[in-house]
């Protein structure tokens, strides 16, 4: 079994559009969505969701009103004002509490108890292109990168369990825990970037982390038409850097006029643009079957 994962340095390059496409043309896989913070392929693949599982980030303050004395002694210590003190009894707020712990610490009685936070919740279900698993992440909530393996594991799980032969993770843009969570340990990074200079410093970041844990990356261009400089400022650093580039998309509306429809262009009739990606995909099968 093989792992692929498709991330980008920023939001925006068209990373998710990509990965449906990707997700359409592959044969015998399972889709992992490990965007937690803001998953949105499927939005493309339409998932019918068969599994509805709870994720449990960190530990959060929680109060035992019978033990409580209200002394306030915790409402004195909470950095972060997640504790205060009301008409006749202590309020914790779990979406202002960090989990520090002072509080439990403090409290003369033990009124207060770190528990298990419920953060989320991760989804197995069926697209018409095979097994998907996601995940939404509560708002404000944190272990954004245990979600993400979360994700990942299942869909190991799947693919080992019907034999399927590929895992496309739709990874998170940027550089931090959740990007880490989505490459560790897969076979090939693609890296979606587009001809902006935000885009380049971003890219060079993203590559970085990806050859710091070993992974050789690659880079798609898309957009590439909209700024010729900056394109040649991108195949120029992938030349000196020993990057391969798999390929370069046009700028194209029949993106956008697919997706108000909730489709992928590999779906939607645009030739010219699907041969594209179809040629790029076909690369990346050669990589991965090395």
């Amino acid at each position: 079994m093989k792992q692929i994962t498709v991330i980008s340095g920023k939001g925006g390059t068209g990373k998710t559009v990509i990965t449906a496409c990707f997700a359409v043309l592959a044969k015998n896989k399972v889709m992992a969505d490990c965007d937690v913070d803001a998953s949105d392929l499927h939005l493309l693949l339409h998932p019918a969701i068969k599994e509805v599982h709870d994720f449990r980030g960190g530990r959060k303050a929680a109060l035992n009103e019978k033990l409580c004395t209200n002394c306030g002694r915790c409402v004195e210590v909470c950095r972060f004002d997640a504790i205060s003190l009301g008409e006749d009894r202590i309020v914790i707020d779990p979406v202002t509490c960090e989990g520090c712990q002072l509080c439990a610490l403090i409290c003369p009685v033990e009124a207060v108890k770190m528990v298990q936070h419920p953060a989320g919740e991760w989804y197995v279900s069926e697209t018409s292109n095979g097994p998907m698993v996601y995940a939404r992440l509560g708002i404000a909530e944190e272990n954004s990168g245990k979600l993400v393996s979360e994700v990942r594991q299942n869909a190991r799980v799947i693919a080992e369990k019907n034999n399927l032969d590929l895992v496309i993770v739709d990874g998170p843009p940027g550089i931090g825990c959740p990007v880490i969570a989505s490459i560790t340990g897969v076979d090939l990074v693609i890296a979606v970037t587009e001809p902006t200079l935000s885009a380049i410093s971003d890219l060079e970041r993203v590559l970085n982390l990806a050859r710091h844990f070993k992974i050789e990356p690659v880079v798609l261009i898309n957009k590439y038409d909209l700024n010729s400089e900056n394109t040649e400022k991108i195949t120029s650093f992938c030349e000196r850097e020993k990057i391969g580039i798999v390929g370069k998309i046009p700028f194209d509306n029949a993106f956008t006029k697919a997706m108000l429809q909730g489709k992928t262009v590999m779906e939607d009739g645009n030739s010219a643009l699907a041969n594209i990606i179809l040629s790029i995909w076909e690369r990346i099968s050669l990589m991965i079957r090395k």
